[in-house]
């Protein structure tokens, strides 16, 4: 998801690729399907280590008690879409390599999530002996979600963004709910500085020229996300 603007951020640090449990309550515990499909996506893709250790980690991480909306639940949704929309992808394995990634380092008082969730998984991903045209390609894919900005024909970029988007064009309800978990996840941020940086992260998404790219995306969620993004923008 885009990052909402925040106050002046450390210089990005080295992610451990392992680290001591957080304290607090998990968001969204760990679950024996994501593992298991981890653990399946990393043998498909030659991993020359056991997966699953390394699985747990990043469930762990996707469970961390700041977190709100981007839980195991944002993660499996968007491997759902993934798996939905696989057929127009290059490299759908990539494709579903950058989801497990893509806010692996999700800390909302930084703006570096993306760039630190990409260093993460190149050293994961080598330390695991993925090829390294395959680790680039992810790499590549985690730092799209920066700004949801594909190229034209980048049809890895353009699967993974629009599985990313896909919760904008949910239902009011969906939408209101997923607002409302990014708003708690910003909780240490005044309303008015907020509301500025909300407002921004709307603006940008909805000058976008295609707000999705995959056809089957496109056609599904294009009017109600545009309609729900401008519904927010006008309450902020």
């Amino acid at each position: 998801m885009v990052a909402m603007p925040t106050t002046e951020d450390a210089p990005p640090a080295e992610e451990p690729l392992t680290e001591a449990p957080a304290e607090g309550p998990l968001a969204d515990p760990p679950t024996d399907d994501l593992l298991a499909a981890w653990t399946a996506l990393l043998h498909r893709c030659g991993a020359a280590v056991d997966p699953e250790p390394y699985g747990r980690e990043l469930l762990r991480r996707w469970s961390e008690p700041q977190r709100r909306y981007h839980t195991a639940a944002h993660l499996r949704a968007v491997l759902g879409l993934v798996d939905e929309l696989a057929g127009h992808a290059a490299d759908p394995e990539a494709v579903r390599l950058a989801a497990w990634f893509h806010d692996a380092v999700y800390r909302p008082d930084r703006t570096e999530n993306e760039e630190r969730s990409a260093a993460l998984a190149v050293r994961a991903l080598t330390a695991a002996g993925l090829p390294a045209e395959r680790v680039a390609e992810v790499e590549r894919l985690v730092l799209l979600t920066v700004g949801h900005d594909p190229v034209p024909g980048d049809r890895d970029g353009e699967v993974l963004c629009d599985a990313d988007l896909a919760v904008l064009g949910g239902s009011p309800g969906a939408y209101a709910a997923y607002a409302a978990a990014v708003r708690e996840e910003y909780g240490f941020v005044p309303a008015p500085d907020f509301a500025a940086g909300r407002a921004a992260v709307l603006r940008h998404l909805l000058a976008l020229p295609d707000l999705y790219r995959t056809p089957a995306a496109r056609e599904r969620f294009t009017a109600a996300a545009r309609a729900n993004l401008t519904a927010e923008l006008g309450t902020l």
